[in-house]
């Protein structure tokens, strides 16, 4: 009785977790319209991973310990 009540539990703990990856239930329509409208929208979502993450670790602020040059000179 209890391998039963394990299996159930595992079964649908699978279950829940392939709805949520998406592979029982699909996550973009299945019309052409909407899905393309979706995919946008995720797409410009994941655009601007990268400059949030130059914007969190500082990558985008000027190296101050490298000289530049200013009318011809070096400061």
């Amino acid at each position: 009785m209890e391998g039963c009540l394990m299996r159930k539990k595992y079964l649908s703990s699978v279950f829940l977790v392939a709805m949520a990856v998406g592979c029982v239930v699909p996550i973009y329509d299945s019309s052409r319209d909407v899905r393309t409208k979706q995919l946008i929208f995720v797409s410009e979502g994941l655009r601007h991973i990268p400059r949030i993450w130059e914007r969190i670790w500082g990558l985008e602020m000027p190296d101050l310990a490298t000289p530049y040059r200013t009318h011809g000179g070096v400061i």
